[in-house]
């Protein structure tokens, strides 16, 4: 990991950063009376959870591929935890008023994070496979993100159907892109002697926080579009 040009790691940083942001106003304007306490709160739950994925990191922990796969236990972590906020009503409520604009606008973020991917695979971190070069086109998603945010649910022109359409295949290059990824990890490859390497660079920081954050982030956010696409009746209140 030696060998990666320093701007790798601050455009994902700036990537972390970004989507924080996003979170944070779609959590402010869902809850305008509770502003300063409940995005607040948000915002410290999410650099919390940061910090401790960063601290394991540093600590070696995801790297030790003894017993359990940690990583893989980690991201299942976040994924219970979406799902609780879908489950529980007073969360769900407030999910429902977060602005679907902010929501689409997001996936704008996986552009840049597919540079840094095909960064990773030229300094050999990653396998080239999980790029743009290879069978990942999730990049096709992040560009096509504010064409969906202004065309599809946008003030002045709405499609519900073609929201939900966008919103589903996004979802299943994410899904599609994911399964690969835990593939090429180390607890289930073995390189051959074709040149393909493992997925080794998602276990050092700051690329760690691509499973454990932006991931889940991006899945929360197709989530929640879906919910108020399929539940919210009124569509003027995008």
């Amino acid at each position: 990991m030696e060998d990666i040009p320093g701007y790798v790691a601050g455009t994902f940083i700036a990537i972390v950063i970004a989507v924080l942001g996003f979170l944070y106003y779609a959590v402010s304007s869902a809850t305008p009376g509770k502003k300063n306490i409940t995005s607040s709160l948000v915002i410290t739950l999410l650099v919390g959870w940061i910090f401790f994925v960063s601290v394991q990191t540093f600590n070696g922990y995801f790297t030790n591929l003894s017993g359990v796969p940690r990583l893989p236990m980690f991201v299942g972590c976040t994924i219970i935890l979406i799902i609780l906020l879908f489950v529980w009503p007073r969360t769900r409520a407030i999910l429902m008023e977060m602005p679907i604009t902010t929501l689409h606008y997001i996936h704008i973020v996986r552009v840049p994070v597919e540079m840094v991917l095909w960064w990773l695979a030229v300094s050999r971190a990653i396998p080239m496979d999980l790029t743009f070069e290879g069978s990942n086109l999730d990049i096709i998603s992040g560009i096509s993100a504010p064409f969906a945010a202004v065309f599809m649910v946008g003030a002045r022109s709405q499609s519900r159907v073609g929201a939900i359409i966008w919103n589903v295949l996004a979802l299943l290059l994410l899904i599609h892109i994911v399964k690969m990824a835990v593939g090429y990890m180390p607890y289930f490859y073995t390189p051959t002697s074709g040149g393909e390497i493992a997925n080794l660079g998602v276990f050092y920081f700051p690329y760690v926080l691509l499973p454990t954050f932006i991931v889940p982030s991006v899945l929360f956010c197709h989530l929640v579009s879906l919910m108020q696409l399929i539940f919210k009746k009124d569509q003027s209140q995008f």
